[in-house]
């Protein structure tokens, strides 16, 4: 395969603008977000290494990047964001890997070895802390309404529900809440129905942040009460900003109005799904043209690229039922997955060196 055929490129009217306008420099990029989306972040690893590495990455020369990301895109960016990100991503990803569970794993379990990969991303620090340069931001969702104190099928069926009537209506079920470090720049204010907690990432609450981003309902147990947070069940935040659709114009703090504000998205598929619960909703799924993702630039592995991979796709969160108790066969897998992945990592960044605009489809 061409390595130009590896990836698929998307951008916002005004990310294109600028590529043929003026191009690309590692200064204009003012974001890097990371998905919710499970095993499917594995694949984007080989990139982020790519991108963060102190010494070789293709953003070393940006003056400031604000990482944002919920579950294992908060773990992702949480590595990224760290004084050796290289390490950090590299456990995260052997971590991820290695997880194995018993042939029917409670909530307990599966919360239990999720712990694992957040103090593995913290490497033995007390808390995550972001180099110069980085600004980090972590989402969680905290219950409200029926869902407070309740894990059961039953809430969260219901919360489901008012989602498919109007993604407004989920806001009576939970709330944003952000855990960033103290150079984060990003979430100033509220800015939709979900309203907005910030809370500062310290020593008694960077390992529970990083697990709430990731537990899942129904699958994890919540992470409840962390510390100098609003007291409540917390749970991942992919439920509220699954690939993280927002307004990062108004959100981001920029020193200057003239400062360059490009969205940077290495993604997993070439669209943006808003919340967990919208991705089986056909006319939500996939908005298109849509005014928050006018200065993005997606970057995601092609159908070429997924046809490369074992079972010809990325890793996803039903590989653990595909192969049960053979956790041999799908840690091999996964890790081959990965390693495939290193050809789109290469392609991205080449094209990131010599970006030509007229590989660049609308968004």
């Amino acid at each position: 395969m061409n390595p130009r055929d590896a990836l698929e490129l998307r951008a916002g009217p005004e990310a294109l603008a600028q590529l043929h306008e003026r191009g690309l420099r590692p200064a204009d990029i003012a974001c890097v977000p990371a998905a919710a989306g499970g095993p499917k972040g594995l694949g984007l690893i080989p990139l982020d290494h790519r991108l963060f590495d102190v010494d070789s990455g293709w953003l070393r020369g940006a003056p400031h990047v604000e990482l944002v990301g919920a579950s294992i895109g908060a773990w992702r960016m949480a590595a990224a964001a760290s004084a050796d990100p290289r390490a950090a991503l590299q456990r995260l990803a052997d971590g991820y890997v290695a997880q194995r569970y018993s042939r029917h794993p409670s909530p307990r379990e599966v919360s239990d070895e999720c712990r694992k990969l957040a103090r593995a991303v913290l490497g033995g620090e007390p808390a995550l802390r972001a180099r110069d340069g980085i600004g980090l931001s972590l989402i969680t969702a905290r219950a409200r309404g029926v869902l407070h104190g309740s894990s059961a099928r039953s809430s969260f069926a219901r919360a489901a529900f008012d989602n498919a009537l109007g993604r407004a209506r989920l806001a009576a079920h939970l709330e944003r809440v952000v855990f960033h470090s103290a150079s984060a720049r990003l979430f100033a204010t509220a800015f939709d129905e979900f309203g907005l907690e910030r809370v500062p990432l310290d020593r008694d609450n960077s390992e529970d942040a990083l697990l709430a981003s990731g537990s899942i309902p129904l699958v994890c147990d919540p992470v409840r009460n962390p510390a100098n947070a609003p007291r409540g069940d917390y749970w991942d935040g992919g439920l509220i900003d699954y690939h993280l659709l927002l307004p990062y114009g108004r959100l981001m703090d920029r020193p200057r109005r003239d400062a360059p504000g490009l969205v940077l998205y290495p993604h997993f598929v070439p669209h943006v799904t808003p919340g967990w619960l919208d991705k089986h909703l056909p006319w939500r799924a996939r908005p298109r043209a849509h005014a928050w993702l006018d200065n993005m630039l997606l970057i995601a592995p092609s159908h070429a690229q997924l046809e490369r991979l074992p079972n010809r796709k990325l890793p996803d969160r039903n590989d653990f039922h595909r192969y049960g108790q053979d956790h041999t066969g799908r840690e091999r897998d996964w890790r081959r997955a990965i390693a495939e992945c290193e050809r789109f990592a290469d392609a991205a960044r080449a094209w990131l060196d010599a970006p030509d605009p007229s590989r660049v489809r609308p968004i």
